[in-house]
């Protein structure tokens, strides 16, 4: 089986289904981020097919939960998980990416050019800065992958968030017991956990939550 078929195969088990043309971007993509990751450290993962899991296909679980044209803020993004596998099989959102990593910002800027994504703003910048950045849209969805407890994350989408807008946080076995943990702090800034979603990984079964917050 080729790893287009791979891909395929394992987005098939999550009911996702991609373009063509943009199964071989997301593949270019993931080889890139190995290629890079060499010399700079972007990644952990350094098997190819065990990143095609736990990085696009973890990335692309979101998809169904997005409305096509929204303005979506990935927070501590890494090496462009959740936010670059989103846009490319999603072309009408509105992306900006931040890391207060510089060399991850030029990884996912080189993407971005490299796939001439449109709609693509990677920026270095430090979260508790954002709200002093000119030219930020309010965001109607704030995703977080494998980034800060609850807590913080809340504080820190609270100022960016567009009215009715929802953060998800996507964690890992432990989530249902973060957000229990975490309960009072949200509510006390005015936030609740809308929607949890247990869920495994289709080839490790790897357990993860995706924990949909929004305002109280």
């Amino acid at each position: 089986m080729s790893e287009r078929e791979q891909l395929s195969e394992l987005l098939r088990k999550i009911n996702v289904t991609v373009a063509e043309e943009d199964l071989g971007k997301l593949l270019w993509f993931r080889d890139e981020l190995l290629r890079w990751n060499r010399k700079i450290n972007l990644t952990a993962i350094t098997d190819p097919y065990e990143a095609l899991e736990k990085h696009l296909v973890y990335s692309l679980l979101l998809l169904p939960y997005l409305r096509p044209d929204c303005h979506l803020l990935d927070m501590g993004s890494g090496g462009g998980f959740p936010c670059i596998p989103l846009k490319i099989a999603q072309k009408s959102l509105w992306v900006w990416s931040v890391d207060a990593v510089a060399k991850k910002i030029a990884f996912q800027k080189h993407v971005g050019r490299k796939l001439k994504l449109e709609g693509f703003t990677p920026f270095h910048a430090r979260l508790e800065d954002l709200p002093k950045q000119p030219g930020l849209p309010p965001f109607d969805l704030i995703v977080a992958r494998a980034f800060a407890s609850l807590e913080e994350i809340v504080l820190l989408a609270k100022p960016l968030l567009a009215p009715g807008g929802q953060v998800i946080a996507m964690k890992g076995a432990d989530g249902l017991e973060e957000a229990t943990a975490a309960a009072q702090v949200m509510q006390e800034a005015g936030f609740t956990c809308k929607r949890t979603i247990p869920l495994q990984l289709p080839q490790s079964r790897a357990e993860r939550v995706l924990l949909f917050i929004g305002c109280s």
